[in-house]
């Protein structure tokens, strides 16, 4: 049985809530059946960071309707918090919110992306390094994930190497060292929390699509059709708990 520490950093809509559950279940439902139990501290809501992540075989950070852009001190403390996880030899991933904030803390610029939102099922490709990644194990060099996210990090800070990208963002996916990995996509988000998270967003997206140039009432239905499954994103999480922990 494995470990798991998950830092909370966000609330999903109330909609989403009650039709496939907040965040956090989404990892749990990924991983848990598979032996990992968790601890989950609301670290977006000031929930106290434990003195070390001593006795945790893992660290994962959810996604935030949050922003890296806008630094608040929980954000600083959970970044401190989890680079002394690594340093202190306990593996630590970063999704979405979680990568763009270990970007941040190694130097990067987390930044609004002028190419808009990027949401539904969407297509990343493997750099050459990351095709030789633990994290990408046993999967194509182009596989479908889920992702829902408008900031991004603008370029791999100094000593980190891009394993992931697409025509979208650049920075799909991160590497700090042997232990610290940050995905941009959601490898937790299955089919039908993604079809939540859009439906909750749905009049955000049109007004987005329409200040784009594209027709009203367009975008939404051309996501939802768009929807499809991504066993690769469990891969992900579970190649993270077997291969770095």
């Amino acid at each position: 049985m494995k470990n798991v520490l998950l830092l909370k950093a966000g609330d999903a809509a109330h909609s989403v809530r009650l039709g496939v559950g907040d965040y956090e279940h989404w990892f749990v439902e990924s991983l848990a059946p598979g032996g990992c139990r968790f601890d989950i501290l609301h670290v977006h809501r000031g929930a106290r960071l434990p003195d070390s992540a001593t006795g945790y075989d893992a660290v994962m950070m959810t996604g935030s309707p949050a922003s890296v852009t806008q630094p608040e001190p929980w954000m600083e403390r959970a970044a401190e918090f989890m680079l002394g996880a690594a340093a202190h030899g306990v593996p630590v991933l970063g999704v979405c919110f979680g990568h763009q904030l270990l970007a941040y803390a190694h130097g990067a610029r987390v930044v609004r992306n002028h190419h808009g939102r990027e949401i539904g099922t969407v297509e990343v490709s493997l750099s050459e390094e990351g095709r030789e990644d633990p994290l990408f194990d046993g999967l194509p060099e182009r596989f479908t994930v889920q992702a829902t996210h408008e900031d991004i990090v603008e370029e791999a800070p100094t000593g980190a190497t891009v394993l992931a990208g697409n025509m979208n963002t650049a920075v799909q996916a991160l590497a700090f060292g042997p232990l610290i990995r940050g995905v941009q996509f959601h490898p937790e988000v299955h089919p039908a929390a993604m079809r939540a998270l859009i439906l909750a967003r749905a009049e955000k997206l049109e007004v987005e699509a329409t200040a784009r140039g594209h027709g009203r009432g367009e975008r939404v239905p051309r996501l939802l059709a768009g929807l499809a499954p991504s066993p690769a994103g469990q891969r992900i999480l579970r190649n993270f708990v077997e291969r770095f922990t």
